[in-house]
C-alpha cells in the first residue's frame, strides 16, 4: 500500500493516542533510512520506502506503564519485568490500531539465531530523528588511541533519561518522498562535550552522569532508580518489598537498564 504523509501522520498518530499515556513516544522512519547505514548482515528484509516506526521509553513509563503492570499481577514467568510491560504495551496498541495488519515487531531484548539483535536500538533512533547517536567517530583527534569506546544516544529533551524499545515495520506500507528524513538535533555539538559524555559512558555509566549531558526536562523518579540501580538477580525481592510479586515468583533472567545503551535500554 502506497503511503501519503497523510498516512504515515494517521499511523503514528493512532500508535501515539495509544502510547503516550503510557510513557512512549513514537517515531517514523523509512527502512531505507537505517539499511543504508548498516552492513548487509544487519539490514531489514524490507524495500528500502517501507515505513517503520521506533517506540522509546520516556520517564513516565515507570509509572504510567511498569507499576500498573505489576500492580495487575500481569507478570508471567522468568523473563524481566520491564520487557514483558513494554512488549504487552506495544502488541496491545498494535493489535487496537492496526488488526489484521501485517505489522513486524522486533524488541530490543530479542535477538536473532546468530545471537546478534534484531534491530540496532541507537541507529534507529538516530536516522528517525529521535536522539542522536554519539560515537567514537563523532570526537575529532580521540584521546583514546586503539581503545574500543561504546557510543550513546542522547534524546533533546530527556538526555540519557530514556530507553529505546521497539521497531515497527509496516512491510505492506510504501512512503515516497514526501517522507523527508529529518537530521537528529546535536545537543552535544563541542569535541569536550563528546568526550565526555563517552567517557562518562564507557567508563562510569554505573553513576547515570552520561544521562545529564544535557538539562534534561525530566528524570527517573526515585522508585525507578531504585529498581534499575538494584542488580538484576534482586529486583524480584525488590518488588516483592513493594508488594508487586507473590512470594514464590522466581528471578527474571535479563538486565533490562543497562542493555538499551549498552546495546539494549534503560
Amino acid at each position: 500500500m502506497a503511503a501519503s504523509i497523510d498516512n504515515v501522520e494517521s499511523i503514528t498518530g493512532q500508535l501515539d493516542n495509544c502510547l503516550s499515556k503510557l510513557g512512549f513516544e513514537v517515531h517514523p522512519l523509512k527502512v531505507g533510512w537505517y539499511n543504508s547505514v548498516l552492513p548487509s548482515s544487519l539490514r531489514l528484509s524490507l524495500p528500502d520506502d517501507s515505513l517503520a516506526v521506533v517506540v522509546l521509553s520516556t520517564p513516565a513509563m515507570f509509572e504510567q506503564a511498569f507499576l500498573p503492570f505489576m500492580e495487575q499481577r500481569s507478570c508471567q514467568g522468568l523473563s524481566d519485568p520491564i520487557d514483558q510491560c513494554v512488549k504487552r504495551c506495544v502488541t496491545s496498541a498494535v493489535s487496537q490500531c492496526f488488526p489484521g495488519q501485517n505489522v513486524d515487531v522486533r524488541y530490543d531484548f530479542e535477538l536473532l539465531p546468530s545471537r546478534k539483535p534484531k534491530f540496532l536500538a541507537q541507529t534507529a533512533a538516530h536516522v528517525s530523528g529521535a536522539a542522536f547517536y554519539y560515537q567514537q567517530s563523532d570526537v575529532t583527534d580521540q584521546p583514546w588511541a586503539q581503545k574500543k569506546m561504546f557510543g550513546v544516544c542522547v534524546h533533546p529533551r530527556f538526555g540519557g533519561w530514556f530507553a529505546i524499545r521497539a521497531l515497527l515495520a509496516f512491510g505492506d506500507v510504501q512512503v515516497g518522498a514526501e517522507l523527508v528524513q529529518p537530521v537528529p538535533p546535536d545537543c552535544v555539538p563541542s569535541r569536550e562535550g563528546r568526550i565526555k559524555l563517552l567517557e562518562a559512558f564507557n567508563f562510569h555509566w554505573q553513576d547515570w552522569s552520561y544521562r545529564d549531558i544535557v538539562h534534561p526536562v525530566q528524570t527517573y523518579s526515585q522508585k525507578q532508580r531504585e529498581y534499575f540501580s538494584t542488580p538484576p538477580a534482586q529486583r524480584v525481592a525488590l518488588l516483592r518489598t513493594w508488594g508487586l510479586l507473590p512470594s514464590e515468583e522466581d528471578p527474571p533472567d535479563a538486565t533490562s537498564d543497562a542493555r538499551s545503551q549498552l546495546g539494549g535500554h534503560g
